[in-house]
């Protein structure tokens, strides 16, 4: 799959399916390293650039594999329904994409589990003061009802589908060569800082169901479906 995926070298380079977790444990971790540390050892802003830290260094020989493994189910449906992508993979690269996030988180809660335990007095809780469970998926604030997040949600993956869509398209003014996986970058870092205090702003179904499957097995229990009346379906 990598080399099918790698802009038509078969072997060359690292497999893109790899990128799933490692940008995962790279995200999480940042997460957990804000939340344990009460936000002495990071902010909202540094959790944003780090969604965006891996793309600037991965390998894109041509416009066409900026979309990589496509590690969002969302743009993976994209591709079906603009028949860029064959219906038969679409249920391959969901399963792919949310193992890999839930392998990650995994692997972060192994990394942070002595400063969980801490910061948590050993109580995994999903709501109140020393809450854990958003260090691996989203949660609503208090404010939004389920309606407005629907809404926050599909204008926010709208708006991340249509704009690497639009830096894809050759008939579009080309971004400069090799400079795909930057404009991308950036494209998800500005969706990140301007619709993210809703609700975390996960506009990936993958990186929020399999880290929250995670917390499920790992101790948070059933609320962390639960939460936000049923806030789960949502993202």
């Amino acid at each position: 799959c990598g080399g099918e995926q790698g802009g038509g070298q078969r072997g060359a380079g690292w497999p893109r399916w790899s990128r799933v977790p490692l940008l995962q444990l790279i995200t999480l971790s940042g997460s957990a390293q804000m939340v344990t540390s009460s936000g002495t050892k990071g902010n909202i802003l540094t959790a944003d650039l780090l969604q965006i830290s891996p793309a600037p260094s991965t390998p894109s020989p041509s416009p066409r594999s900026v979309a990589g493994a496509h590690l969002n189910p969302a743009f993976s449906l994209a591709m079906c329904l603009l028949e860029q992508l064959p219906w038969w993979k679409f249920p391959i690269f969901v399963a792919v994409q949310t193992s890999g996030a839930f392998v990650a988180a995994g692997a972060v809660y192994a990394l942070y589990y002595d400063a969980i335990q801490r910061y948590s007095n050993g109580t995994l809780a999903t709501s109140g003061p020393r809450e854990t469970a958003s260090i691996f998926a989203t949660y609503p604030a208090d404010y939004l009802s389920l309606s407005n997040g629907f809404l926050d949600q599909v204008v926010g993956t709208a708006l991340l589908i249509v704009g690497i869509l639009a830096i894809l398209d050759t008939r579009n003014k080309g971004v400069p060569k090799g400079l795909e996986p930057v404009a991308v970058a950036l494209l998800v870092l500005s969706i990140e800082v301007s619709m993210g205090s809703n609700c975390s702003c996960p506009i990936n179904p993958a990186r929020d169901f399999g880290p929250r499957l995670f917390t499920y097995v790992a101790g948070w229990g059933v609320e962390v479906f639960s939460r936000g009346n049923g806030w789960w379906w949502v993202p």
